[in-house]
C-alpha cells in the first residue's frame, strides 16, 4: 500500500472534483529562516522560506541550480522519511515542513536549501515535530499571493466516492465528507507503552492542527536504534528531537506532549505526504474523511 498509489487513484476524474474554496491563494508575508541538525545525516542545514507568486505552488530551490516541485511526481520511496528528487538533486525528510505549510494555508512558497552534500540535502528535524515551523509561519503571517496583475483562486480536491488502497494489513481509505477529517491507527504490540492507538481529528483547520497535531514529535523504538544507525539512518537523532520508547522500560524521555503522541505524529506525517497532491497553489488535502492504519513511510511515498 502506497501514497503514490492512493494519489494516482485520487487523480482519477471519477474520484475527485476540483472546486473553488472562494478564497485567494496565499503565501508567507516575509521570509523565514531555520538552521538545525538533520535526523538522518546528522549535519547542520539552513533552510530559508520565501514568498512566492500565485500559481507557483511549493517548491525547493536547490542552490539556484535546480528546482524540485513539492509534488507526488517527484517522490521517492526511502526508509523512514519522505524524499523528493529532481534536476539531479535529492531532498530528504520533507514531510514535517510540508505538513506545516499545507495545514497553515501557505499555498505558494520558495524553499531555499544551500547545504548540499553530493547534491543531497535534508530538512532540519528541529524538535522532531512541526511546531517550530507553525510558530514561525504564525509570526510572519500570510498575505494574498499575487499573479502578474491579479490574483489566483484557490481550488480544493473534493472526493466524490469512497476509495481505498491496501497492502497486507496496512491501508489508506477515504470517504466523501463535508470537510477534511483524518482518523489514524498505529499498532506496536511488541511495545506495550505504545500498543494500539487511534486518533481522530475534528474538522482540520489551522487552530486544531497547531494545537493538537503540530507539537507531536517523531518517535523510535530503543531496541531498533543500533540497527538503524548501522544502516546509515538517524545519525542526528537524540532525545532533543525524538521521543524514545523501550520494549521493556516504556518511554525513556518523558513527559509526552499527548498520551497518544506517537499516533498524532503519524497524522502530521500523513498531512505532509498528502500535501504532495496539491499543485499550482491548490490545496493538497482532499475534502474527505481519510482513514489510515499503519501507513508508514514506505506505504505513503510509492
Amino acid at each position: 500500500m502506497a501514497l503514490r498509489d492512493t494519489l494516482k487513484a485520487l487523480k482519477s476524474s471519477n474520484f475527485i472534483s476540483w472546486k473553488s474554496t472562494g478564497k485567494l491563494q496565499k503565501t508567507i508575508a516575509s521570509f523565514i529562516e531555520k538552521t538545525g541538525k538533520t535526523l538522518h545525516s546528522g549535519k547542520l542545514t539552513k533552510v530559508k522560506l520565501l514568498p512566492e507568486l500565485a500559481g507557483q505552488g511549493r517548491y525547493f530551490d536547490c542552490n539556484s541550480e535546480g528546482v524540485i516541485q513539492a509534488s507526488i511526481t517527484f517522490a521517492e520511496e526511502t526508509p523512514l522519511c519522505t524524499t523528493l528528487c529532481g534536476d539531479g538533486f535529492k531532498i530528504r525528510t520533507v514531510e514535517h515542513l510540508l505538513s506545516a505549510l499545507e495545514a497553515t494555508g501557505v499555498d505558494n512558497c520558495r524553499i531555499m536549501i544551500s547545504d548540499f552534500d553530493d547534491r543531497t540535502a535534508e530538512i532540519p528535524i528541529l524538535d522532531g515535530s512541526a511546531r517550530e515551523w507553525v510558530e514561525a509561519i504564525e509570526q510572519v503571517g500570510l498575505k494574498v499571493a499575487t499573479y502578474q496583475d491579479g490574483n489566483c483562486e484557490k481550488l480544493v480536491p473534493v472526493l466524490n466516492k469512497p476509495m481505498h488502497v491496501c497492502r497486507n494489513d496496512s491501508f489508506i481509505a477515504a470517504f466523501p465528507a463535508e470537510d477534511v477529517r483524518i482518523s489514524y491507527g498505529v499498532s506496536f504490540p511488541q511495545v506495550p507503552a505504545i500498543g494500539c492507538q487511534w486518533f481522530s481529528s475534528a474538522p482540520l483547520d489551522v487552530s486544531f492542527y497547531a494545537k493538537q497535531i503540530a507539537p507531536a514529535r517523531t518517535f523510535c523504538i530503543y531496541e531498533e536504534v543500533e540497527r538503524l544507525r548501522d544502516a546509515g539512518l538517524i545519525k542526528g537523532g537524540s532525545t532533543e528531537n525524538a521521543i524514545i520508547c523501550s520494549v521493556d522500560k516504556g518511554w525513556l524521555n518523558p513527559p509526552l506532549r499527548f498520551h497518544d503522541e506517537a499516533c498524532r505524529h503519524k497524522v502530521l506525517d500523513l498531512i505532509g505526504d498528502l500535501s504532495l497532491f496539491g499543485q499550482y497553489g491548490c490545496q493538497g488535502l482532499p475534502v474527505a474523511h481519510i482513514l489510515a492504519y499503519k501507513a508508514w513511510w514506505s506505504c505513503t511515498t510509492r
